[in-house]
């Protein structure tokens, strides 16, 4: 989406981030979503249309998984792409350790380049496709946005999740249908329990939902 000059629209961050998560973190959101609009486009990450909602559909949207993350936890963020929602959980919690998994060395070489920008000191990169971390790596937690439906999504992930660990995912409306439709995979991936969540997104008009699929402790 261009204004009438022909530049590219950008949305400004909300006001009150320094209040809301500190100095430190709210600086590292802002230099996150410069580093965006100043090459996201060039690096093929983020679409034209995409920068006139950067902050309430992609930084801020991220938000709602920190809740569900326990202090001092282990984090896979599967096909981290752009760095939603593995690089704003790692500004935003510094205790938990975030792996950012992806498969596509440009990629890889954005999430190098953002972490070293950002001084993330908690973060990991792993070039490398779920499927081949099975039996090498595991988390408490596994999160995915935009990756795809559950039933594909649960044998990518839960096998990465650690006994008694959660895969959270970001999804939408269709959140109970994904659920329905991956019934056989709760089963095989021991899922103990499925839950959604409908949460309010600071600085945003609209909220999200997040799918929380506990795994057995045994």
């Amino acid at each position: 989406m261009t204004n009438q000059n022909g530049e590219i629209e950008v949305q400004d961050p909300p006001a009150g981030g320094a209040e809301k998560f500190g100095a430190d973190v709210w600086s590292k959101l802002l230099k996150f979503a410069k580093l965006l609009e100043d090459e996201g486009q060039l690096r093929g990450l983020v679409g034209p249309r995409e920068m006139a909602r950067l902050w309430d559909r992609h930084i801020l949207n991220s938000l709602p998984i920190c809740e569900y993350v326990s202090q001092g936890a282990s984090l896979s963020d599967v096909g981290s792409g752009a760095g939603f929602p593995g690089v704003v959980i790692a500004v935003v919690r510094p205790d938990v350790k975030v792996f950012l998994i992806e498969t596509m060395e440009r990629r890889v070489e954005w999430l190098r380049y953002v972490a070293e920008q950002l001084d993330l000191a908690n973060v990991e990169i792993l070039h490398a496709r779920a499927e081949d971390l099975v039996g090498k790596h595991t988390t408490d937690y596994v999160t995915a946005r935009a990756v795809a439906a559950l039933k594909k999504l649960i044998p990518w992930t839960l096998p990465l999740t650690k006994l008694g660990g959660s895969l959270l995912a970001l999804k939408g409306g269709k959140a109970e249908q994904e659920i329905d439709e991956a019934v056989p995979q709760l089963k095989k991936y021991k899922v103990k329990w499925a839950d959604i969540y409908d949460v309010d997104v600071w600085g945003c008009d609209e909220g999200t939902r997040v799918v929380e699929l506990r795994k057995h402790d045994a």
